[in-house]
């Protein structure tokens, strides 16, 4: 059975292996909540780029509020991943989605990682039975799959492989719970875990609807922001429903709505994403951002994320 080394509240220095955008934003999350950090990546300019990140990330940080003993003088670039392992706590990998490379970026994490601490790899889709084959301990390696950027949204999704010991699922729970994230450990593993696959059955049906010209990329966009979208801070789907059944409920509301189950609202299978597709996609995209620059919009999105994390904390959500 496997054993923790360190209590997750224990837990202080953290490495990070990846360090691209979720990778990085790792790094400010974990270093805005007071921990030391150790980062790696194979890039030749990783360490700048990062450092980049993090400063950028930092007065987002700082407007949410830091943790005591918060610094970004707390983080320390490694020249090759076992010196950046060698001594931590916890290891949060952000490698590329590419199945070998992960497999065996985890292989390697784990045996140059000292014994009795987790390794948590943030993949947007694999199964970590998958991820963990040739993995000399696979039962301390788990999901933990954040949302873009790491550093702002809270949501981290957590699941064992087949091999994964059970104990190792709650430790990180705890773990990323105490760092401020919101934990959804899964019962289950499932391709694409839960929140990915609700969002891309909304992007297919985007999709879709662009591709039969039912509707542009800008009407798309103000139809979820100014309607179900605000609703979606503190209400998920299931709860929405159920309140559209009045003093009903859910049961009134399967009752009254039940039969629309049977209507073409949606196409969850993908179209092909041709020519023609892609055109419309990138005109459109083009138009609704207006030649504005990609870090002009990460900020304002930055800006917009925390007066709904400010909202939410008032209204004690």
């Amino acid at each position: 059975m496997w054993q923790p080394s360190v209590a997750p509240g224990a837990v202080d220095r953290i490495a990070c292996v990846g360090a691209g955008v979720i990778g990085g934003g790792w790094v400010a999350h974990f270093l805005a909540r007071g921990r030391r950090v150790t980062a790696w990546d194979p890039a030749p300019d990783a360490g700048d780029r990062l450092r980049r990140l993090v400063d950028a990330a930092w007065p987002a940080l700082e407007t949410l509020g830091l943790a005591d003993g918060a610094t970004r003088d707390n983080l320390t670039v490694a020249a090759t991943l076992e010196e950046a392992v060698a001594d931590a706590e916890f290891v949060q990998e952000s490698a590329p989605e590419d199945l070998g490379l992960k497999s065996g970026l985890l292989a390697r994490i784990d045996a140059a990682a000292p014994p009795g601490i987790v390794i948590g790899s943030s993949t947007s889709g694999y199964r970590m039975t998958d991820m963990q084959a040739s993995a000399v301990h696979p039962e301390r390696l788990v999901v933990g799959h954040p949302f873009n950027p790491p550093y702002l949204v809270p949501l981290v999704e957590v699941v064992g492989g087949e091999r994964t010991d059970r104990a190792a699922v709650t430790w990180a729970e705890e773990f990323y719970t105490l760092t401020g994230k919101t934990v959804v450990v899964m019962d289950r593993e499932v391709p694409g875990f839960i929140a990915n696959r609700l969002q891309e059955a909304l992007w297919r049906e985007a999709l879709h609807m662009l591709d039969a010209g039912e509707a542009t990329v800008a009407q798309i966009e103000t139809a979820v922001t100014a309607g179900p979208g605000l609703r979606w801070p503190f209400h998920g789907p299931c709860t929405t429903f159920h309140l559209a059944g009045g003093e009903g409920g859910m049961a009134h509301a399967l009752d009254h709505f039940g039969p629309a189950l049977e209507y073409p609202w949606t196409r969850l299978a993908s179209p092909a994403l041709t020519g023609g597709l892609r055109e419309v996609l990138v005109k459109g995209a083009d138009q609704v951002t207006d030649g504005r620059s990609t870090a002009d919009l990460i900020a304002e999105r930055d800006r917009r994320l925390i007066a709904v994390l400010r909202a939410l904390r008032e209204v004690g959500a």
